[in-house]
């Protein structure tokens, strides 16, 4: 019997969620810093990169983790064709709805939106500014 994943604690999941907030700023931010702070431009883009792996490999094993669990079930093929799912395989099913549900991925992809429409807005200005 294969083992059924789980989804990470919640304090797993909150960190990683503000570790891309952090990252996703500090990204943004060099645009910003390049006007006011050229001395900060390279340290915040270590911090950002450096972060931004550790954020990365995090979402690669949930992904991997879940691509896995829907194939060794035949999640697809069994959900598609009708077929009545096994105790394990109603189990798998639950950790990948779960695993979506609790992510906090699409909030990410909001605030890396308005903070790079942010960023280019305030590079605009100081430009615009002279700075």
């Amino acid at each position: 019997m294969r083992k059924i994943p789980h989804v990470f604690p919640s304090w797993v999941i909150n960190f990683f969620f503000l570790l891309g907030l952090v990252c996703a700023f500090a990204f943004r931010s060099i645009i910003v810093l390049e006007h006011l702070r050229p001395d900060l431009v390279r340290p915040v883009w270590y911090l950002a990169v450096l972060g931004y792996v550790l954020f990365f490999l995090y979402r690669y094993s949930i992904a991997r983790k879940r691509r896995k669990t829907v194939t060794e079930y035949d999640l697809i093929n069994k959900i598609r064709n009708g077929e009545r799912l096994g105790q394990q395989e109603r189990e798998a099913a639950v950790y990948s709805l779960s695993s979506i549900v609790r992510s906090r991925e699409i909030f990410n992809y909001l605030v890396i939106s308005i903070l790079s429409v942010l960023a280019i807005g305030a590079d605009l200005l100081l430009t615009l500014m002279g700075r």
